[in-house]
């Protein structure tokens, strides 16, 4: 090709070699920019996801059965230690009837994972209150279940409790070789925070 008559020189460089070499300089500044967004955009996740687990237990030693309403997905379904399934209608019937009265809810332990729009959230929960008007006392470990809307608003969409087994009794034990029955462990009422 000419221009003016003097020919035009072309350098050829593969394109890998131009590609490598660019990446090589470009790539680590352009992968540190584009994970700083998706990182904190993960810790407002989770920070979102913690600030609804204490609205959740706030509501439920409240008996705010409209907060409750606002954080349960229509979809929920929640299980207690014993297996009992709830629906959203059923465990906002239960709070509005007073079955379950809380009035102790200590969490500890907590941990929310992300997956993509789905937030799982396992704690430990020091629960004391009422079941069916029994009276209930005693330690859980619960998974609750998050899922983002596409309106950006997370809502609750599953629960499981499993009641933590209490200490032994040290004179049970002691006592292994005597043929005695071991003593009966107290009733508990089967349930655990929903």
């Amino acid at each position: 090709m000419r221009l003016s008559g003097r020919p035009i020189r072309r350098m050829l460089i593969p394109t890998t070699v131009l590609t490598a070499v660019v990446m090589g300089w470009a790539a680590p500044a352009f992968c540190a920019g584009w994970n700083q967004p998706l990182r904190e955009k993960k810790h407002d996740a989770k920070r979102q996801v913690e600030a609804l687990e204490e609205q959740w237990r706030q509501a439920q030693l409240a008996g705010d059965v409209a907060a409750m309403d606002k954080l349960l997905s229509d979809d929920y379904i929640g299980i207690t230690m014993t297996g009992q399934v709830n629906t959203k209608t059923q465990q906002l019937d239960r709070m509005r009837m007073h079955k379950i009265a809380l009035t102790k809810l200590d969490l500890g332990e907590r941990q929310v994972k992300l997956l993509g729009s789905i937030a799982i959230v396992t704690s430990r929960a020091e629960v004391e209150g009422t079941n069916e008007g029994a009276p209930v006392k005693g330690t859980y470990r619960y998974t609750r279940v998050y899922q983002r809307l596409p309106s950006g608003a997370w809502k609750i969409t599953s629960f499981e409790a499993t009641r933590v087994p209490g200490p032994k009794n040290p004179a049970d034990s002691r006592n292994t070789n005597s043929e005695a029955p071991p003593k009966a462990a107290a009733s508990v009422p089967p349930t655990g925070p929903s």
